[in-house]
This record gives structure tokens, sequence and C-alpha cells, in this order.
């Protein structure tokens, strides 16, 4: 628990709980159906993995969730107090996406951003047959410029190293431009428009990949005009 307001007002009350850095992130991950510590630190790359076994054990204390361990399977589940919160962290959502500014070059992490469109792939979109997706982003890092979506079995898995399997579609952009599609500040076809844009492959395939994802909630948050 965070340091106390000393205020009977239940958002104190709560706040001294939900205000502490990385919570909110942790329930944000665990609504989103992440279950596993591994992946918690996936969709929380910048969080060291002693401090998030340190916020799941005060989650746990304070009733938000529930360890499950099956073997060696160990299973981080929701309780209908941490389900509760799902309203507020789409409402903190939407707010974000209305009224924080431009993203920083830092806010930027193709890591981040594949992982969070893998697991949000429509499997009855999707080819049958294993396909891959190539990505390029020329203003990454040198390091992070080149990554793969491997989709198999309505599974997808991504990979900073070429998995060796024949790519069906090869996306090349900013990673500011595919991050702001994902966000839903700007379209597909707005995405293709921008500087050093292009995409490789059938004709069939280009046309239907971005039916293959859905978009988070908050990409269809409507935008504020002139602010």
């Amino acid at each position: 628990m965070g340091a106390p307001y000393y205020q009977f007002c239940p958002v104190a009350k709560a706040m001294e709980l939900l205000d502490e850095r990385w919570t909110m992130l942790i329930l944000r991950e665990l609504l989103l159906g992440t279950e596993h510590f591994n992946d918690l630190r996936r969709g929380l790359p910048r969080m060291s993995p002693t401090l998030l076994s340190h916020r799941l054990d005060q989650l746990q204390r304070a009733g938000l969730i529930e360890r499950v361990s099956t073997g060696a399977d160990v299973r981080y589940i929701l309780t209908s107090a941490g389900t509760e919160l799902r309203p507020v962290i789409e409402q903190l959502s939407s707010w974000g996406v209305r009224w924080i500014g431009e993203l920083g070059d830092a806010d930027l992490d193709p890591k981040l951003l594949l992982w969070d469109m893998h697991r949000n792939l429509d499997t009855a979109a999707v080819p049958a047959a294993r396909t891959v997706i190539a990505l390029q982003f020329p203003d990454a890092r040198p390091a992070q410029r080149r990554w793969w979506l491997v989709i198999d079995n309505g599974i997808a898995d991504v990979c900073d190293a070429d998995p060796g399997y024949e790519v069906a579609v090869e996306v090349r952009c900013s990673l500011r431009a595919l991050t702001r599609y994902w966000r839903g500040d700007v379209e597909w076809t707005t995405l293709l428009l921008s500087e050093d844009a292009a995409m490789l492959g059938p004709s069939h395939l280009r046309n239907a990949l971005p039916s293959w994802f859905t978009r988070p909630g908050y990409a269809n948050v409507p935008r504020l005009v002139g602010v």
C-alpha cells in the first residue's frame, strides 16, 4: 500500500492502493487477459521483475487478484474487486486519448506495439495457413528495425529474428505511423500515405491485413477537434 492520505474520502482510500507506480498498468494487463508472470513482463517491459513480484503481492493482499498454482503453472486471476476496475481503466484510456498530447520518441516501442497487436488477433479473419508478416521500421534503433509476426492456427508470435518462413506480406513504415494507427489517431489508408510507407505482397493479402487485427477500444474514441 502507498502512503496513507488520512482522509475518509473513498477516493483517497482507493488511491492509497492504486496510485503507486505501475499498479494501474498491471491491472490493465490483467484486464486484457494476461495471467502469467512472463507475459505480464512482456506487456510491462520497463518494469523490473522484482518490482512486478512486489506489486502482485500487494494486489493479492488487497484482494484484487488471486494467485492460482497448478503444478509449475502459476496464474494471476482478477477477483471481483479487481474486475470491477475495468470501467475505471477504460475511462482513463478514453480520457488519455482525448486530452494527452503527441507521443514522444521515448514512448515508441516496437516490441510493446507488436505484443499488443499479437494479442488482438482476429482469429476468424486470418488465413488458415501459416502467415508471416514482416515489418520494417526505418526510424527505430538499428537493432529494433526488423520484426516478424508469425500467425499459425489462429495464434500469433512476435519474433525479433527471422523465423525462416516465407513472408506473406511485408510492411515498411515508421514506428510512429504504425503506433498512431494502432491508437486510432489515423486510419490504415492514411498510414500508407506517410513518408517511406510501403506494402509488399499479393494484393488480396495486402488488402486483408488490417482486418486481421482488432484495435484496442480506445482507438474508436472520438478525438477532440482543435485541441
